[in-house]
């Protein structure tokens, strides 16, 4: 089968592999259908990931159907049975993983990094994916490509679970890539009042405004994001305000646009031991809230299925383009561009196991 393996010092680089096979490594062997181009593959392309052990195969955003399964699980995943995943899987023993909250174990292991992931033609899942519920069923559908973007939204509304966005408060994103635009989409869904999203490229601005005509688009690359912020929200600031880009000036930023006792979600994780934009001041004297965010749970993941399925996020709406497996370089080369919201890499239905 073809397979997009991480080789450390180099690019990552299209080869083949053989089909895994079930046993004691894996519990269920999937055909992949598709498998979306993540900010983080984006980063691994570009920088390595010393986390990566060489060989393995990248992409965490996948969707596909089972073609053989263990006979424990055959009767809650029946052979054709169309499946996505929580990437991350918790050890399901330590505290945080008897809190529900498995993204935060201490020992967590990630499908594209611990684990071989989903820009393969067929991928391989473990038993312990299946046992912590990371594993659940698609609706039946002819393309289940939108669902790749389960992931990504599942991450966006573990983040809004601490925001509590309520009816009519005002809501600054800064960042309009998909992460940004799906914050600003459950925002708008959540009636919050003005929902901003700020980016210096005025391209970026543009297009999210065209996918959600409701957004007020903020180029801060040509006009001042905290003098426009202020005069669209009175001077009082953003109630809340989700740094959705991987920049710190733009924390630091953010933290001054808050409204008395606002709210940020500090969404972008920053580069290496980049740190030292968070104002202690600031946040004791206007009691501001300050919440991190990485990853998510099997149950927001499932939560973010179930949006897509009823309409409440158009998935396709973010989906700038499809490519094919065997262009999986020239799709990354793409989008390493940054022009693209989403870009996701569809495989070939035929054959058999």
């Amino acid at each position: 089968m073809l397979a997009y393996c991480y080789r450390d010092g180099k690019k990552p680089v299209l080869e083949e592999k053989k089909i895994p096979d079930l046993g004691e490594d894996y519990r269920a062997i999937v055909r992949v259908h598709a498998c979306s181009i993540c900010g983080t593959d984006i980063r691994t392309y570009r920088f390595g990931n010393s986390k990566i052990k060489e060989g393995t195969i990248l992409g965490h955003e996948v969707v596909g159907r089972i073609e053989k399964i263990s006979e424990e699980w055959k009767e809650a995943f029946p052979v054709g049975s169309h499946i996505a995943m929580a990437p991350a899987i918790g050890c399901g023993k330590c505290h945080s993983c008897r809190g529900g909250h498995t993204n935060m174990c201490s020992g967590l292991k990630t499908i594209g990094f611990e684990y071989d992931g989903g820009f393969a033609e067929y991928m391989g899942i473990p038993g312990e994916a299946f046992e912590r519920g990371n594993v659940y069923r698609l609706p039946e559908s002819e393309d289940d490509t939108i669902y790749t973007l389960s992931e990504p939204l599942a991450c966006v509304i573990n983040a809004q679970s601490y925001l509590n966005i309520q009816e009519g408060e005002d809501v600054l994103i800064i960042g309009s890539g998909i992460i940004g635009s799906m914050h600003a989409g459950l925002s708008l869904y959540k009636k919050a009042g003005l929902v901003m999203v700020a980016d210096v490229a005025e391209g970026r601005v543009e297009e999210v405004k065209q996918k959600l005509p409701e957004v007020i688009g903020i180029c801060s690359g040509t006009e001042n994001l905290k003098n426009r912020v202020m005069e669209l929200t009175g001077g009082k600031g953003a109630d809340v305000v989700i740094v959705a880009c991987s920049v710190g000036k733009a924390q630091e930023e953010g933290m001054y646009l808050l409204a008395r006792r606002g709210r940020i979600s500090l969404f972008g994780g920053l580069p290496g031991e980049t740190k030292g934009f968070i104002d202690s001041n600031l946040i004791h004297y206007k009691e501001l809230s300050v919440y991190g965010v990485h990853a998510s749970t099997p149950k927001q993941n499932k939560k973010a299925m179930e949006y897509i399925r009823d309409g409440i996020v158009d998935a396709e709406n973010f989906i700038s383009a499809k490519y094919p497996l065997k262009e999986i370089e020239q799709a990354f080369a793409d989008a390493e561009k940054g022009q693209m919201m989403k870009v996701v890499i569809t495989m070939s239905q035929e054959g058999e196991v």
